[in-house]
């Protein structure tokens, strides 16, 4: 592969509903341009892209992938993307390095959740020039003019279908490019036809819409237009390029990946109309004090590369996955990672291709390839030339809300276990485990259940480890609301020295996470030396709670008096005695439960608001706040139960066709009503 500059890259990120098709469009470009010798398809495993055992078994991609393809003295990378919303953490890794945008649509299931989530992110949030491919155009009962009125309705008159197809009795044999006015007959590619008749009122009308566009893109070309004067091609070219670079132009083409038509078409659009990294002109960055830093898109401005991804391969080791943000980045090298203040050697420079690798001398900027066996460089650090130490911004992804505690099938496994799971958080940042030091559970959080049972698949498979899962545990709590008095007597003889610790205690409630301990003994009843031991007794006893195990908080426990031996008391007879003190007194200081409450905000499309609103009110929730965000979509503030939300990611998107989503907190803890109180406290008896 020769080597390409920044005006000669086009960085493409490839978004879309789960089905639709993106890896094979994908792998059909691959093809056509000669960079794989067969087309290979994701269901029977031959796919360059959706090569991963777990993409494998699920028939769809699971991870984001990079593919170059050489065409026409350009590179295209593309950055094929996962459809489904459990891999959303892989979705905003593509988008963080992609530069422009390909939304896939199923041609015959239209616009579906995906293609409108691929349009949020791509375009409401990153502004990237976005392109249309209407896919599977060789099956039938595929509706063209259907899913085009769709991506209309949906996405504005900027949607211009730049080619249609041709059908005849039900099935596709040819398209039309509406620019050219030619028609390309599948079963004769050689050269262009005539466009049909009967087709030609609708090209003319398609065009007449392609050239309303590019007249908004400059004062001359629109003079030209309504002055009802024809554009030359220069000037239509020009004019498309600037309408596609600033989004009043989304050009929709169609084809089948299947049958690897389209392709060639797709590739001129792509090199054509996206822009390229260097015409950004700079991007933003910062120094080590925080401070903006603006880096200028060339070969000429210091060296800086921001490490996207981290692959651990058994048998390469690390692999870091870069865009060359500034400069050039040399194999045989050293390099400083800003953010650790680390030197790093680069030994090797690849480019990536599906699960091929190619090694290269150098990568120029723009160009996106990986390095390995870097030390100490993780996702999201930038690596730099000492000459301008630069730091780019950390991808934003989601936060994982589903939560199951895991177990390792056999104890032996529990260190493979703890391994296996670092590894894939450095692979997968939407992966967190935590150790509730409380419940003395491994929690492991996720985006969903697919992506849950993705990473304990990958567990299972790459690192031969068994795991069971369970609900994790709620953290209630217990405290009291009356006051009650108790002794604590405790006294053994067992020959020898005996063992004396005699105390009162008074328990009462308070406004405190912890016991508050005092004391009020007079005339030496009990003497100084065993209120310390008396405090811990209690404080250890305070860790389970009367009622259920939980451990109690709110409660002032105070010393009031007591008597002690002075050969036979001890620490340990004090702490006993608090024990028991504990144990009598509790049960008579009226003790509750108390639940935790989370505040969760939820974000959704209008049309679903009254049926979150009564899904919150049968969790027991309560509606704080409702409100529109920027993107008209009902935001809902409320407190609810955290029992009531353990389900919930799932749930919700049931709710709302996948189009919601959510975020909960621990806020406070509240008394558990009195029928949820003795379930729980039922089921810890059982």
């Amino acid at each position: 592969m020769k080597d390409y500059r920044a005006n000669e890259v086009r960085n493409v990120v490839v978004l879309g509903h789960s089905g639709a098709g993106k890896s094979s469009v994908v792998e059909a470009c691959l093809y056509t341009s000669g960079a794989i010798k067969r087309y290979g398809r994701s269901n029977d495993g031959t796919s360059a892209l959706d090569f991963d055992v777990e993409e494998g078994k699920r028939k769809a991609s699971c991870y984001m992938h990079l593919a170059s393809v050489e065409w026409k003295d350009m590179k295209i990378n593309f950055i094929d993307t996962p459809g489904y919303v459990d891999y959303e953490g892989e979705l905003k890794t593509g988008l963080t390095v992609g530069d422009n945008a390909l939304i896939v649509v199923d041609g015959k299931e239209g616009v579906e959740q995906g293609t409108r989530n691929a349009y949020l992110e791509a375009v409401e949030k990153q502004h990237l020039p976005t392109i249309f491919f209407i896919n599977k155009m060789d099956e039938a009962d595929v509706d063209f003019d259907r899913t085009y009125g769709q991506l209309r309705e949906e996405f504005g008159n900027s949607v211009i279908p730049f080619e249609m197809p041709i059908v005849e009795d039900g099935k596709v044999i040819g398209s039309v490019n509406i620019l050219r006015n030619k028609a390309w007959y599948y079963n004769d590619l050689s050269h262009p036809k005539e466009v049909p008749s009967e087709l030609s009122d609708v090209v003319s009308g398609y065009y007449e819409e392609i050239a309303e566009a590019i007249a908004m893109s400059d004062d001359a070309l629109m003079e030209k237009f309504f002055n009802g004067e024809p554009y030359s091609e220069q000037e239509i070219a020009r004019g498309l390029r600037i309408g596609v670079r600033n989004g009043d132009i989304r050009p929709v083409y169609c084809g089948s990946s299947d049958k690897q038509t389209g392709m060639v078409r797709l590739m001129d659009l792509i090199t054509e109309y996206f822009p390229s990294y260097a015409e950004m002109g700079h991007v933003h960055a910062s120094n080590l004090k925080g401070q903006d830093i603006l880096m200028d898109t060339n070969e000429k401005e210091a060296l800086s590369c921001f490490v996207f991804k981290t692959v651990i391969d058994p048998f390469v080791g690390k692999i870091s996955y870069l865009k060359v943000m500034s400069g050039v980045l040399h194999s045989d090298s050293q390099v400083l990672n800003a953010k650790k203040d680390v030197s790093e050697k680069i030994s090797s420079v690849y480019v990536i291709n599906g699960k091929f690798q190619m090694a290269v001398g150098k990568l120029f900027t723009g160009d996106i390839g990986a390095v390995v066996k870097l030390s100490e460089t993780e996702t999201n650090d930038t690596l730099c030339s000492l000459s301008k130490v630069v730091v780019y911004p950390s991808i934003e992804m989601p936060r994982p809300m589903l939560g199951y505690a895991i177990w390792p099938k056999t104890k032996n496994d529990e260190d493979k276990m703890f391994s296996g799971i670092r590894n894939l958080c450095r692979e997968d940042l939407t992966i967190v485990l935590d150790k509730n030091k409380e419940t003395n559970e491994m929690v492991l959080y996720g985006l969903g259940s697919q992506h849950i049972d993705l990473i304990l698949a990958k567990l299972k498979s790459k690192y031969k480890v068994d795991v069971t899962t369970t609900v994790p545990t709620v953290q209630y709590r217990e405290t009291i609301r009356g006051t009650s008095e108790a002794q604590g007597r405790y006294k053994k003889q067992t020959g020898g020295a005996g063992m004396y610790g005699d105390v009162w205690v008074r328990f009462e409630p308070c406004d405190s996470e912890e016991m508050v301990f005092a004391e009020e003994v007079f005339g030496g009843a009990v003497p100084k030396q065993f209120f310390a031991p008396t405090e811990q007794g209690l404080r250890d006893c305070m860790l389970k709670g009367p009622l259920a195990g939980y451990k109690v908080v709110g409660v002032k426990a105070t010393l009031y008096d007591g008597s002690y031996h002075p050969v036979d008391s001890k620490e340990m007879a004090f702490k006993e005695a608090a024990r028991l003190a504990y144990n009598k007194g509790m049960p008579l200081a009226k003790p509750i439960l108390l639940e935790p409450i989370g505040k969760v905000e939820i974000t959704a499309p209008e049309g679903y608001t009254g049926t979150l609103m009564g899904d919150i009110t049968k969790r027991r929730g309560m509606i704080l706040d409702m409100s529109m965000n920027d993107r008209n979509e009902q935001v809902i503030l409320a407190e609810v139960p955290m029992a009531e939300m353990l389900r919930y990611t799932p749930e919700l998107r049931s709710m709302t066709q996948g189009r919601g989503r959510y975020v909960i907190d621990f806020d406070r803890y509240e008394e558990a009503p009195h029928d949820v109180a003795m379930k729980v406290i039922e089921a810890k008896k059982n």
